[in-house]
C-alpha cells in the first residue's frame, strides 16, 4: 500500500478533491487534516500559509491515476505530491483497501512497484 499527501488552501477544495478520488476508486481513502501551517519559500521570499493535507491510500498499481486526477485539478501552481510505500498493512485493512480502490484492479500476486 501507499500513501499520498497533498495540500490545498480551504476546507472546500480538500472535500472536492477527496470526494472525487473515492467516487472514481482512484484511491480507498482519504483523510483530511487541518488546518495546518505551513512555513515556504515561494518566489524567494518566506511564505507561511494555512492549509489542508490529503492523505490518500492507494493500492500498488494504482498510484498514476490519482497523481494524474488530483494534479489535474490541483488549484495551486506547483501541488506538493508525495508518495510513501507502507512498510506494514494489517490484512483486513489490506483487504477492505483492494476491494474499494478499483482503478485499475489489483490483485495481490502483482509485484509492488
Amino acid at each position: 500500500m501507499f500513501i499520498t499527501w497533498t495540500t490545498v488552501a480551504t476546507r472546500a477544495e480538500a472535500e472536492r478533491l477527496a470526494r472525487d478520488a473515492v467516487a472514481r476508486g482512484l484511491a480507498a481513502c482519504v483523510q483530511i487534516d487541518g488546518p495546518i501551517v505551513s512555513h515556504f519559500s515561494w518566489q524567494g521570499r518566506a511564505a507561511r500559509s494555512e492549509e489542508f493535507r490529503l492523505c490518500f491510500k492507494c493500492c500498488p498499481g494504482q498510484l498514476a491515476a490519482p497523481e494524474t486526477q488530483v494534479l489535474a485539478s490541483h488549484p495551486y501552481d506547483t501541488p506538493e505530491w508525495l508518495v510513501v510505500r507502507a512498510e506494514y498493512v494489517g490484512e483486513k485493512y489490506l483487504s477492505w483497501a483492494e476491494a474499494n480502490a478499483t482503478f485499475p484492479p489489483f490483485h495481490s500476486s502483482q509485484p509492488p512497484l
